[in-house]
Formats: C-alpha cells, structure tokens, sequence
C-alpha cells in the first residue's frame, strides 16, 4: 500500500460556498508498478527473524499464530533467510512489476533454498535468472 500525504486547506467564499485548496506537492516520485511478491516476502523473511533470533517469540508456531498464516506458510517464508546474501539483496531489490504476473514466485526458490551450499545456489539462481524475462539485464 503506497500511502501519500497531502495538505489541503477548507476556505468559506461567498455564500459559505467551501473551497478546497491544494498547498502542496508529494515530494516524492512514486514509481509506477508494484513491489514482486517475493521482494515482499523476502522482507518478511529478514523482518521475522530478529524476534525468534532475541527470543521475543518463542518458534515459528507462535510467530505464524501472530501473523495469521499458517506454520507451513511461515517455514516457506523463513526459508528463504537460508538464501546466500547475494540473492536475498537481488530478491528484495527486484525491479517493480508493471504489468502481467511476477516472473519469479516464492516455489521457484523453495529447491534453491533446500541447498545448504551457497555456491549451489548462486548457480541454480543464476540458471532461474537467465530464464525469466525481469531479472536479465
């Protein structure tokens, strides 16, 4: 949800008629498009995992109690923090989709992440990369 801020002014003319006033411009460009999916659930990922790391929740049961999804959903998310750093940089820094579907979902990665080596991963997530049609660049 992109939220923008914008002040307005009510003003009384003749015969009480109300006027609205615009004063200001967003200051900020948004850019067209949609944040990816996975982008959004990477940030989860990264988000999700200092409160189990500092013990503020006690697994991922309670977390997934917390967030409403399910204990499945919530290991498919945190999964994705066994990703390489590379990767998790390059997924949450996705450019934005501007129309059509996602090229890249999160079931994509679920067998780049079940590899404990990252040099495995880097090649499958270069393979995926090389076939959708967003990430070449």
């Amino acid at each position: 949800m992109i939220r923008v801020r914008h002040t307005v002014h009510i003003t009384r003319r003749e015969r009480g008629r109300r006027i609205i006033e615009h004063t200001a411009r967003p200051s900020e460009y948004v850019e067209p498009g949609r944040i990816p999916r996975i982008s959004r659930l990477m940030a989860l990922a990264v988000h999700f995992d200092r409160p189990l790391r500092e013990g503020i929740v006690a697994d991922q049961t309670e977390l997934a109690r917390l967030c409403h999804v399910t204990q499945p959903r919530m290991t498919q998310i945190m999964n994705l923090n066994h990703l390489a750093p590379d990767i998790q940089e390059e997924l949450l820094f996705l450019p934005r989709v501007t129309r059509g579907r996602e090229p890249i979902h999160e079931r994509m990665l679920r067998r780049i992440a079940a590899n404990v080596g990252w040099r495995i991963q880097r090649t499958q997530w270069a393979k995926l990369r090389r076939s959708t049609v967003v990430c070449q660049s």
